[in-house]
């Protein structure tokens, strides 16, 4: 048997952690801290144009006195950089702080070990930048409503003069820009949040409670023939079992969650033999007797494998649903023989091809991880095909890493070189397998709830100077015989008027998250209603909230003193 037809491929490491998918997780990342620093900038502006109305009649003065209009659209950039200024300085502080708490939070193996993950120089002057280009925007805003006051005008004018129709309009506008990116960012969140609800509920096919696994590395010097591998594995495996509260043991090359070692390519006994690298390839995993009952798969056809299937016997396989479904969907399976390679351990290529006769057809089950489904899968039996490097599981009655230590003197006992290595529950692994998930959903939350905080001050601090400038005007209605409750729903009418139009433009930008989210989102529709729905209801519900506090202040206005303050 030749190796024709067979090839290599050679990746960098790096490629392991800037994969496709990696690098988009952290572009979505990425976009959601500009919404916040969007939502931020949007927000100060809006309490600068209110500042900024207030002292219309200073700057009136200022300009009377022989203020040019750059020397005053200069003071208002220098506040909003002084500031910005301050902000930065303070985001640093927290930055630093927080850094540490998520690198606590970050995955196992979701960056080199060797990485340094600090606040470097880089990370400092595109802080730097970024904070600089805040105050820039945060300032333009009231700098360019002062260069367009009449000031002649300005100087005529009484007090209430600011709240103009015109010069409300700016801040409303602000507000609706303000509450449709965090619509966006929210129905993001709730996309995500979705999507991980359901990974975490995903059918595995497999019982994950009370198994203890880890990997025994045998060295090849020691272990050259499958014979030496087959009686260590066998012994091992009847040592443990007899150890107290251990139910079934069992070995294999592949672990349910952890990945399958082996892709091979194979063809169906009687199709003509071709090259390796044209065959349809299934995952290829040697299992002992016990492993379907440890593990709780359940075979839906056939019987599983038994101690008499050794070398020498007629050599066999149980392949998955997805198998039987792609390939033997119009024949009976446990007729059919699969043909494959013999892997030989220490070889340099491939042994003799096989046919393996198809006994039985297994459940599917999550080989490679919680996110990855239905991909072809055959099983053979370990004793049949032994391997030096396999993965054992024990079921145990109780805690399963309490048994680490009988278990390691087991070993020990058998061989004194031999490490126990990735020792972990299945319920640890496929906590792993999800922690890539569960750190972006986190994350992906706590941005949406700085941004729902965000739009909840912007909408309330709008209303309350808008009730503060009305306050002879709500006084005069009371006054003619308006009534408490006519004056909280002018308010809050005025102010969810503002939640409603914000709505609305950020439900169309939600569409375009959710195609850019669709590759890592599981089984969950990009404009899913679930999702869009509970993140409608708890805009409303925070707008509302905001809303109301200066709507109830409304009420609580004294007609007398209003007018008379006027």
């Amino acid at each position: 048997v030749s190796n024709k037809g067979w090839g290599s491929s050679v990746e960098r490491l790096q490629n392991d952690f800037t994969s496709r998918d990696t690098i988009k997780n952290l572009w979505l990342l990425m976009g959601a801290v500009g919404f916040i620093l969007l939502i931020a900038c949007v927000n100060v502006a809006n309490l600068l144009l209110a500042r900024g109305t207030v002292r219309h009649k200073e700057v009136a003065v200022r300009a009377s006195l022989g203020a040019t209009r750059w020397q005053l659209f200069s003071q208002f950039l220098a506040e909003s950089l002084a500031l910005a200024s301050i902000g930065g300085a303070l985001g640093i502080s927290l930055a630093w702080v927080m850094l540490k708490v998520i690198l606590v939070l970050l995955p196992p193996f979701s960056v080199p070990t060797e990485a340094d993950v600090r606040l470097s120089l880089p990370v400092l002057f595109f802080t730097l930048g970024a904070t600089l280009l805040a105050g820039v925007l945060c300032g333009c805003a009231p700098a360019w409503q002062t260069s367009r006051w009449n000031l002649s005008d300005a100087l005529k004018e009484g007090g209430r003069s600011a709240a103009s129709s015109g010069r409300h309009g700016l801040r409303r506008t602000l507000v609706v820009i303000e509450f449709a990116l965090a619509v966006t960012l929210l129905a993001g969140a709730g996309l995500a949040i979705h999507s991980f609800w359901k990974l975490t509920r995903v059918e595995l096919g497999f019982r994950q409670d009370h198994i203890l696994t880890f990997v025994l590395p045998l060295r090849n010097d020691r272990f050259a023939h499958p014979e030496q591998i087959t009686a260590f594995y066998r012994q091992l495996i009847e040592n443990i079992k007899a150890l107290p509260g251990v139910s079934s043991v069992t070995a294999s090359t592949g672990m349910p969650i952890a990945g399958t070692n082996f892709g091979m390519p194979f063809r169906l006994a009687g199709q003509p033999a071709s090259d390796p690298s044209s065959r349809p390839g299934a995952g290829f995993t040697m299992v002992t007797p016990d492993y379907f009952r440890t593990f709780g798969i359940q075979i839906v056809k056939g019987r599983s494998f038994a101690e008499q299937d050794v070398a020498g016997s007629v050599p066999v396989a149980i392949v998955n649903e997805t198998f039987m479904k792609k390939y033997l969907s119009n024949v009976d399976p446990l007729t059919e023989r699969i043909v494959v390679e013999q892997l030989i351990p220490g070889a340099t290529r491939l042994g003799p091809a096989i046919e393996w006769q198809i006994v039985g057809v297994c459940h599917d089950v999550h080989n490679a991880g919680v996110r990855r489904e239905g991909f072809p899968e055959i099983d053979v039996p370990f004793w049949q095909s032994p391997w030096p490097l396999a993965g054992i599981a024990a079921r145990t009655g109780g805690d399963p890493l309490s048994m680490t230590k009988s278990i390691a003197a087991v070993v020990q006992s058998m061989d004194s070189d031999l490490p126990l290595d990735q020792v972990r529950t299945m319920d640890q692994l496929v906590d792993e397998s999800l922690a890539g998930d569960r750190f972006s959903t986190v994350l992906f939350a706590g941005f949406a709830g700085v941004a729902l905080l965000l739009a909840a001050i912007g909408i309330y601090g709008v209303m309350s100077f808008a009730v503060a400038q009305r306050t002879h005007e709500i006084g005069l209605r009371m006054a003619l015989g308006a009534d408490p409750y006519h004056v909280l729903r002018l308010v809050l009418r005025e102010g969810m008027l503002l939640a409603f139009a914000g709505l609305a433009a950020g439900l169309a930008g939600t569409y375009f998250v959710g195609r850019l989210m669709r590759t890592v989102l599981y089984h969950v529709n990009p404009m899913d209603p679930t999702a869009i729905s509970a993140v409608t209801a708890v805009l409303l519900l925070s707008a509302l909230l905001a809303c109301y506090i200066p709507a109830r202040r409304a009420t609580q206005v004294d007609p007398m003193v209003a007018l008379r303050d006027e």
